[in-house]
């Protein structure tokens, strides 16, 4: 006989209620939730940079850069991630807990969770209709890989590359992402 354990599933208000109170942070997808696993130096030095590049442009404008404390809620997909950083420039984009309508989001690469953050979130990420670039940095190498939203709508794959610079539109800003600034810092070996 299969043992057909079933796992308990929650509402996105239940994860909310749970999640507030909760010491480990979880991720939510249609009903389960996933516990995220801790990230370490060069993962967090990353994930500092992308945010101050996002931050260092919102000064003094009404969009804001978040980092990964906060939750991207994709209705779409029903599901809720924490992006390492991400940035939103719609004002009606206010909930306290979590974010609808970002422009841009930035994840940081590590072994564990790259099949995730390349397919599952950004195949969620992109049905979000205010997304215009999602950069995936890896914390193993010197390697950014990015998304673009083009013209007609299509989505653009490209990957940085040494001494480029790629600015990235999200309403009146402009995010300037390279190699040497993303990985300010960050040591090897």
């Amino acid at each position: 006989m299969i043992n057909t354990a079933t796992q308990p599933i929650f509402t996105p208000e239940e994860y909310l209620a749970n999640e507030a109170s909760a010491s480990v942070k979880h991720e939510y997808v249609n009903g389960e939730v996933f516990a995220m696993a801790g990230a370490g130096e060069r993962h967090n030095r990353i994930a500092l940079n992308a945010a101050f590049l996002i931050r260092s442009q919102t000064r003094g404008t009404p969009c804001g850069a978040f980092i990964a404390d906060m939750k991207l809620y994709v209705e779409k997909q029903n599901a809720f991630y924490y992006p390492d950083a991400l940035l939103t420039c719609d004002p009606g984009d206010d909930h306290p807990l979590y974010k609808t309508a970002p422009c841009l989001v930035v994840e940081v690469l590590s072994p564990s969770t790259a099949n995730i953050d390349r397919r599952e979130k950004r195949m969620a990420y992109q049905t979000l209709d205010s997304l215009r670039a999602y950069l995936l940095v890896d914390a193993e190498q010197r390697q950014v890989d990015y998304y673009l939203r083009g013209e007609t709508g299509e989505w653009l794959k490209g990957r940085l590359e040494e001494n480029e610079t790629l600015s990235v539109e999200c309403g009146k800003l402009e995010v300037p992402f390279s190699l040497d600034l993303l990985y300010e810092d960050v040591t090897w070996g």
